[in-house]
């Protein structure tokens, strides 16, 4: 039997950079719809109901964070924005209208392959109401809300628990200072960086085989942090931190 093909929606308008899209998609397995619009993106968007979408900011009859707000009216699907726009401002405003990544021209397609394939396990492997989380050596019961790092039983205050959970939740996805603020603290919190920055160093301390080397909680400068997807380790890969309270 053969596997279903993911399906790969391009909103590009620039030929040469969609045939390059085409070509690496294809193959690497994935099915590609393909526009050059922001209109005909959303009405594709709807129709086709693509695992994944690709989308430029600079389209012709509207900006690209427009059709990420439409799209996210009814639909999860993950976005990666692929832009010449680099400024760390218009990465953040991408990414709070509800972009999960964000690619800067020219890209190396080896990494733009695998954060397609990073996007996409996340939005298999995230369900609502999933009893456990797992990411490389960490697994988080939510039921007991208890934590594990290759089997031992870590501890963790009741923050730096919720905080590792929206991480865990939102793996392999570029999050925001804001973001996290806002969904971990609150909104009377969503300035409050240095606060952040603390509680991921206490995190990294925690979790991380070489806390100043992260492999997990990876920063994402001037834009905030990303949980790595990482898979399986073997017991040597990744050595267990024993952690008192």
């Amino acid at each position: 039997m053969n596997q279903k093909k993911s399906t790969v929606l391009v909103i590009e308008d620039e030929p040469p950079i969609r045939k390059l899209f085409n070509i690496s998609l294809e193959s690497a397995g994935y099915k590609v719809v393909e526009c050059d619009n922001g209109s005909e993106g959303m009405r594709l968007a709807a129709s086709v109901k693509p695992e994944l979408i690709l989308l430029d900011l600079g389209l012709p009859d509207m900006d690209g964070k427009d059709v990420i707000r439409k799209v996210r009216e009814w639909s999860q699907a993950p976005v990666i924005v692929c832009s010449v726009r680099d400024s760390d401002d218009e990465v953040v405003k991408a990414l709070e209208v509800g972009a999960d990544d964000y690619i800067t021209k020219p890209f190396n397609p080896d990494v733009l392959l695998a954060r397609i394939q990073a996007n996409l396990r996340r939005a298999v492997t995230h369900e609502a109401g999933e009893p456990e989380l797992a990411n490389g050596a960490l697994r988080m019961d939510l039921v007991r809300h208890e934590v594990f790092l290759n089997g031992e039983k870590m501890v963790f205050t009741p923050k730096e628990y919720d905080l590792l959970r929206y991480f865990l939740i939102h793996r392999g996805k570029m999050l925001t200072h804001k973001q996290i603020l806002k969904e971990v603290w609150g909104n009377a919190h969503m300035d409050d960086m240095q606060y952040l920055r603390v509680y991921v160093s206490q995190l990294r301390d925690k979790i991380e085989p070489n806390p100043a080397s992260p492999s997990y909680i990876m920063t994402e400068p001037g834009i905030g942090y990303r949980m790595e997807i990482i898979p399986i380790a073997a017991p040597a890969a990744i050595k267990a931190v024993k952690v008192g309270s």
